[in-house]
């Protein structure tokens, strides 16, 4: 499985990114997704997940009222809106799928090549 992530950048404190995973040509529908990140001297941590046909979602605390996970299966995309971006919010992030998580904070089964999310105070 192939995921590609794109949208990273550089962005002041306050700001908002929105970053986009493409997923498998026309089978996006069969996995959940999520989205992690691993910020410089960290351990990765999840950000946030979402059911195969969009109907439940999951965020970290960190991230809770600012950012919004959601996908468009019919263009086979994963999107994760950020607002409100601060300078802790600077990380890799990347997405992931599974057909069948056991848990929404992991294993995933494949995962992108992550984005640099940049936050500049």
């Amino acid at each position: 499985v192939q995921l590609q992530a794109s949208g990273g950048g550089l962005v002041q404190a306050g700001g908002s990114l929105r970053l986009s995973c493409a997923g498998p040509r026309g089978t996006l529908s069969l996995y959940d997704a999520g989205w992690f990140r691993q910020a410089p001297g960290k351990e990765r941590e999840f950000v946030a997940a979402i059911s195969r046909n969009g109907g439940f979602t999951i965020y970290a605390d960190a991230v809770k009222g600012r950012f919004t996970i959601s996908r468009d299966n019919a263009k086979n995309t994963l999107y994760l809106q950020m607002n409100s971006l601060q300078p802790e919010d600077t990380a890799v992030y990347y997405c992931a799928v599974d057909r069948r998580v056991s848990s929404w904070y992991g294993p995933y089964g494949a995962w992108g090549q992550g984005t640099l999310v940049t936050v500049s105070s």
